[in-house]
């Protein structure tokens, strides 16, 4: 189970890969000179693919504050920025293992120090995602409704 761009979606039904389970709710209607196509929310594949979930996820603002909790990675406030545990300036890379969520006075007050310097620890070890779930919505907790039973059986 994953998420498609419409255009696949409508490619993969126009040239018989998928059936459309469900239309979009609105009724949106795709217009092309010779046929209507309705909206697909949810289409099932006639053949399994397989898809390669083995590549790592994408480290992007939204998912390291999903995978955070949106809590700061130091004092457990809301956090709304993103901390460089090593900092850039002193050779720490921008990948899953060295970034963490961090609320704006904790960011500014660490600046470009390290947590030894400051006496300050980590409330979690900072990790790579990993699991289907973090490849379904891609971080969109605002999804269509019809997709409920299928996404009831993964964890969003």
């Amino acid at each position: 189970m994953t998420t498609v761009p419409l255009r696949r979606a409508v490619l993969l039904v126009l040239r018989e890969k998928a059936e459309v389970v469900h239309s979009d709710s609105t009724g949106a209607v795709l217009h092309s000179s010779t046929m209507a196509f309705s909206v697909p929310s949810v289409i099932r594949l006639l053949r399994y693919i397989r898809v390669p979930y083995r590549r790592r996820i994408p480290l992007t603002r939204v998912a390291l504050m999903r995978r955070d909790g949106y809590h700061c990675a130091y004092c457990d406030r809301r956090a709304e920025t993103i901390d460089h545990v090593i900092p850039r300036s002193r050779g720490g890379q921008h990948v899953w293992e060295n970034v963490v969520a961090a609320c704006r006075s904790c960011n500014h007050r660490k600046a470009d120090r390290l947590l030894e310097e400051l006496g300050w620890k980590l409330r979690v070890t900072p990790t790579v995602p990993r699991g289907i779930h973090w490849r379904l919505i891609n971080g969109d907790h605002h999804t269509d409704p019809l997709w409920a039973p299928y996404m009831a059986r993964v964890k969003v």
